[in-house]
């Protein structure tokens, strides 16, 4: 990971010192994600512990900023800094399987809310078209942990006995927590920019680490989160 943030800050510095008879842009970019958690089993035929959840998407808000590095007419190189919300929503149903006063059963409903700071490096292609132009790309991201809460709505059932289970709880991030702190992946993005900087746009980010704590060893869950939003280029 040193090695990544070196590389990509001689990257910037070059770019920066390039981008000085240029026209460099600023922007700020808000708007809505809608993000899950992809799963993918470790192999483990027999496996004693809770099963990875199958998870559905939520919805959160994304706010950031951007620096766009025009590299020539069509090309720029664009980092920037964003607030994003990630997480996911599911359903779990946990029983002992055993008739009589034993039984126990846990069931309902969970979200998780996550928010990271993500910092991407995208490059951009624009082409005029119309009244302004098209704009479309990717790039690597990473994103670090900053807050995570998890709200449970369900029941806790003994034999003929069901209690309300619903609480909340903050995630705990870090390799022996419920979530790593780092997430890195790719992002891809698209969108149509009006000749006074106002832009609409779209984002798709592929997380490719998995964000799993190391006391899951048998499955992996990584990050992906639909984004729409709008923003303005000054």
């Amino acid at each position: 990971m040193k090695k990544l943030f070196t590389t990509l800050s001689i990257l910037l510095t070059s770019v920066f010192a390039f981008s000085q008879t240029s026209q460099v842009k600023f922007g700020i970019k808000a708007g809505i994600t809608f993000p899950t958690i992809a799963v993918a089993n470790e192999g483990a035929s027999v496996y004693a512990g809770p099963e990875p959840s199958d998870y559905a998407n939520s919805t959160s808000f994304y706010l950031g900023g951007t620096v766009d590095f025009p590299l020539s007419k069509v090309f720029s190189l664009q980092p920037g800094l964003s607030l994003i919300g990630k997480g996911a929503k599911a359903k779990y149903y946990n029983s002992n399987f055993e008739p009589g006063s034993n039984l126990f059963i846990f069931q309902g409903s969970y979200k998780l809310n996550t928010m990271y700071a993500e910092i991407p490096v995208n490059a951009i292609l624009n082409f005029n078209l119309g009244s302004g132009k098209i704009f479309f790309g990717g790039g690597p991201y990473y994103g670090f942990a900053i807050s995570g809460k998890i709200k449970r709505e369900g029941t806790a059932t003994r034999s003929d006995n069901t209690v309300d289970d619903s609480g909340e709880r903050n995630v705990k991030f870090g390799s022996d927590g419920d979530f790593k702190i780092g997430d890195f992946g790719l992002n891809f993005l698209a969108g149509y920019q009006l000749k006074n900087g106002f832009n609409i746009h779209a984002g798709y980010g592929l997380g490719l680490t998995t964000i799993t704590g190391e006391n899951i060893r048998f499955y992996q869950e990584k990050n992906r989160i639909l984004s729409v939003g709008v923003g303005f280029s000054f």
